[in-house]
């Protein structure tokens, strides 16, 4: 299973994000394509390389012109304030008023507009709004404003929107390249003391970091270094994408993508992207595989079936390798559900969480399993509806095919052609 591992140790914010995945095998062309149709003016994209101290690195670049720039990599703008914190008020006016041009404020009603527009994969679209809804809702409480109210100043600023559907673009190039199918995020590590921005000065996390952190459940460090090291984009990018916290015990890595920021810091202002591949698996003399697997178990007999279809949903989204429902009877003959997951080590806990704030449980039995499996991959094909997903099964002379549901899916509801015809006709390689 081929998996994509964001090490943040320096931060994270959107361009590093994008830079890193380019530099870890996203097409840089399809980006470029595709961010030429952004129905905006005032930008330009460069892609090069740079040193991030003595280390080779990514770098992408959004350039705005003067109507348009918003000085977020003005190390003075930023930051000058603390260097020269015993100067007088009115010159810290002067600085902030220099630095001050009309910019246009988004709400999502407009964003949403943008990226629909803009010519790119539908999972790409719904990667990107999912982004700014996080970031919209983070703002939204720390301005105690709802969120069809708010409207983004740095992260509504056109550089940010090019940044968002980079990222959302570059994310879907390497899952369907790769066939990701976990993202693992450990923490992200963030500097101490202020930063300039148009609400004034803030600590750092800033509110909308902190506010993403404390939704989503991102883990959270503190490098012993002065500046702001996780920004908005890149705070909601990871609550947006990351699967696990918890990385596999072994694998092997395939690919190495280095993001640099645009700040200079003491530190290293970069993101590594890993194109990984689990090794818990040992091969058997008969070509078969072994590996672990966590099973959960609960009983549950008072909870709506609504609420357990809705529980199951959440649980296939955050990992879980099969969940399903028994019907079964309980003390004094209640009628219930023993709730089974199948899971690895590294989702375990978020599932435990998930089933204690989406269920009435209040108790989950687990066990350690082996089980043998057959080696697997997942491959992108061309049809004569546009790409498929599908896993191909080789073992012991046996070779099987099975179309991703999801892309035949897809390609049903856009052609209007039976599921089972697609299946067929997919497993078969008639094109």
């Amino acid at each position: 299973m081929k998996s994509l591992y964001f090490e943040c140790n320096f931060g994270i914010s959107g361009d590093m994000a994008v830079a890193a995945m380019l530099d870890a095998g996203a097409d840089k062309t399809s980006l470029l394509e595709t961010l030429s149709t952004i129905p905006a003016e005032g930008f330009k994209v460069e892609i090069n390389r740079v040193k991030k101290n003595g280390i080779d690195s990514c770098d992408f670049n959004v350039i705005l012109d003067n109507s348009h720039e918003n000085h977020d990599h003005d190390m003075e703008y930023l930051f000058g304030h603390e260097k020269h914190h015993h100067c007088h008020e009115h010159n810290h006016d002067k600085h902030h008023q220099d630095h001050t041009h009309h910019h246009e404020h988004r709400g999502m009603t407009e964003i949403a507009k943008i990226i629909d527009e803009t010519k790119m994969q539908p999972e790409a679209k719904s990667l990107a709004l999912k982004i700014f809804n996080i970031i919209a809702k983070a703002e939204s409480s720390a301005h105690g404003i709802p969120i069809e109210q708010v409207h983004f100043h740095e992260v509504g600023a056109l550089d940010s929107i090019v940044d968002v559907i980079a990222l959302a673009v570059c994310f879907e190039n390497l899952s369907r390249k790769f066939g990701i199918e976990s993202v693992y995020i450990p923490s992200l590590c963030e500097g101490h003391g202020t930063v300039r921005c148009q609400h004034g000065i803030l600590s750092v996390p800033v509110p909308a970091v902190a506010n993403i952190a404390a939704e989503y459940g991102l883990n959270l460090s503190f490098i012993n270094a002065q500046g702001e090291f996780i920004t908005p984009t890149g705070a909601a990018f990871a609550a947006a994408v990351f699967t696990s916290q918890n990385l596999p015990a072994k694998f092997k890595v395939e690919k190495i993508g280095l993001g640099a920021g645009k700040r200079n810091y003491e530190l290293p202002n970069v993101v590594r992207a890993f194109i990984i591949e689990e090794t818990r698996t040992a091969e058997t003399s008969d070509g078969f595989l072994n590996d672990e697997v966590i099973k959960l178990e609960t009983n549950i007999d008072d909870c709506t079936g609504e609420n357990l279809g809705f529980l199951t949903e959440l649980l296939f989204e955050n990992g879980a390798l099969e969940a399903d429902f028994t019907p079964c009877f309980m003390k004094k003959n209640r009628p219930a559900y023993l709730l089974t997951v199948l899971c690895k080590e590294e989702t375990r806990a978020q599932l435990e969480r998930l089933i204690f704030t989406h269920s009435t449980a209040i108790g989950i039995r687990r066990n350690k399993m082996e089980r043998t499996i057959l080696p697997r991959k997942i491959e992108t094909i061309k049809t004569e509806w546009g790409t498929a997903k599908i896993k191909i099964v080789e073992a012991d002379g046996l070779r099987k095919i099975y179309p991703e549901y999801e892309s035949v899916r897809k390609i049903s509801l856009e052609q209007n052609i039976p599921f089972d015809e697609v299946y067929r006709k997919i497993v078969s390689g008639q094109f």
